[in-house]
């Protein structure tokens, strides 16, 4: 943990230490929130789509009476940001469409009251919304209908996707952590490329409530901060049970992640730190479809787990490859069933002219809805639609719990399966704009555990080294069974204790 006395590097500070610092009345709430605002206002990365500085220091003030009065928690006071599929009063909320440009929410998704400051929050001060591709459909937030996020490693490169601007701005010290949203790797695929830690509870763990729903059965919520204690602490706010608002909410009480994090974190790191974790490696993560340098980077990534007491054992994921068509049938097919609410009259844009109802559907539509968005309504509504269901969404669900059990007998082998996040570092924006199916591949170590509804997590494991790679971040993919958390965060937390990559910071960020 590092301590970073002058207010200038107050961006350098974790949410661990800034909480810390907070609570210890070092610093105060408007002070921490002035700097980030002060340092958002100049960002020229497209990470921000909304921001109100009344409204934050109106917080970061409320933040300090509690503080004054000896209230102590653990996220009291620190900024965040949230990605825009989280509706939130005080902001506006687009789910980067320009179907809900300037929608304002009466209320605030679960997700946003658990960390806010308002009652029974955790205190938070909400700093504004973050990019992301269109209704989070995408891989590199080219897909945004506003204007592409930028790596702040390499400007000229996609931070990921569709929670880039989540990964951007806490990579360029923007936000000390931001939420994100994963439906088939859409918190670790950018965490990976940006450089910073991001974790997937499994399905269920954070509310769908107030979320922007692209496929109802795959997204869920997620933090993403520089460490694996920062996640911890800021998932154990968020996690917890919504069973009146989400149906899909899981009926177990939330879990303080980071207390054990915190106690291994002041010792020295031990040898044996891990001893007895089993790390299955699947042979499908390590084939030659993944970039030699990514490979490198993950492999001395395990080298080091290896260091720490870990055991690397060989497992089999043989459905791996029918994930990408897999998630490909039921993502779009939900996504077409979500997005026929926004018509133009229940939701969204309204066409200014058109000559009949029909007329003002297709013009508000067409105008709301960017090309990818109407790419994967196209697909989903033709897989459900009559003499098409049984053929292609029926079997990808069949295939799906076959995808599920193939991670089960693989658990009766390990505690935790590792691999890359991502075949490839960021690539340059743009460069596979006009290729859908290679956006899509860029998925292909993420979607199988999104189908089986597992947490995964991104770890920052070292830089590619070659040419091609521009020296761009490598993340390491951890993928836990259910409701093993606290194992992953453990896990990363002892690699991170033991290295510095998610310290490194890239120069000349806003």
């Amino acid at each position: 943990m590092n301590t970073v006395a002058s207010n200038f590097d107050l961006h350098d500070l974790s949410v661990f230490d800034l909480a810390a610092k907070l609570a210890a009345r070092e610093l105060s709430s408007v002070e921490v929130t002035q700097h980030f605002l002060a340092r958002i206002k100049t960002e020229q990365l497209g990470a921000f789509l909304a921001t109100d500085a009344d409204v934050s220091l109106l917080q970061a003030k409320a933040a300090d009476v509690r503080l004054a009065a000896g209230e102590r928690t653990a996220l009291l006071g620190v900024p965040l940001a949230h990605k825009d599929v989280f509706v939130t009063r005080d902001f506006p909320t687009t789910a980067g469409s320009k179907m809900l440009a300037n929608y304002r929410s009466p209320f605030d998704a679960t997700v946003v009251s658990k960390l806010g400051i308002g009652p029974g929050g955790a205190g938070m001060v909400t700093l504004g919304k973050l990019n992301c591709d269109e209704f989070a459909m995408g891989s590199g937030n080219e897909n945004s209908a506003w204007f592409p996020a930028k790596n702040p490693w390499d400007p000229t490169r996609i931070p990921g996707g569709s929670s880039g601007g989540s990964a951007a701005a806490v990579a360029a010290r923007l936000v000390p952590a931001a939420t994100g949203t994963d439906t088939g790797g859409s918190i670790r695929q950018p965490a990976s490329l940006s450089g910073i830690t991001g974790i997937k509870p499994t399905y269920g763990r954070c509310s769908r409530y107030g979320m922007v729903a692209f496929a109802s059965s795959l997204d869920q919520a997620g933090p993403m901060a520089r460490s694996a204690l920062d996640c911890a602490l800021l998932l154990s706010a968020m996690a917890g049970p919504d069973l009146d608002r989400d149906s899909t909410s899981l009926d177990m009480p939330a879990i303080n992640y980071a207390t054990e994090l915190i106690a291994a974190s002041a010792h020295n790191v031990s040898a044996t730190a891990l001893k007895g974790l089993k790390i299955g490696l699947p042979n499908q993560f390590f084939g030659a479809g993944c970039a030699p340098d990514v490979l490198a980077a993950v492999r001395a990534a395990l080298a080091e787990y290896e260091k720490l007491g870990a055991t690397l054992v060989d497992v089999d994921l043989p459905l791996t490859e029918l994930s990408i068509p897999v998630y490909y049938i039921i993502a779009p097919a939900e996504a077409s069933s979500n997005l026929s609410r926004f018509d133009g009259v229940r939701y969204g844009h309204r066409a200014a002219t058109y000559s009949d109802l029909n007329d003002m559907y297709k013009k508000s539509r067409s105008e709301g809805l960017g090309d990818e968005v109407t790419r994967r309504i196209m697909i989903g509504t033709y897989v459900l639609s009559d003499g098409y269901y049984d053929a292609h969404y029926l079997k990808a669900q069949k295939i799906r719990r076959l995808i599920a059990q193939d991670f089960q007998k693989a658990f009766t082998q390990c505690d935790i399966i590792a691999g890359p996040v991502s075949p490839t570092v960021a690539w340059k924006i743009g460069e596979k704009k006009s290729d859908p199916v290679a956006n899509y591949l860029a998925d292909i170590y993420t979607l199988s555990s999104s189908l089986a509804g597992l947490p995964g997590m991104s770890v920052p494991a070292g830089f590619a080294t070659s040419q091609a790679g521009g020296g761009m971040p490598v993340g390491l993919q951890l993928i836990g069974n259910y409701f093993n958390e606290a194992q992953l965060l453990g896990a990363a937390h002892h690699y991170q204790l033991a290295t510095d990559w998610h310290l490194r910071k890239p120069g000349g960020s806003a």
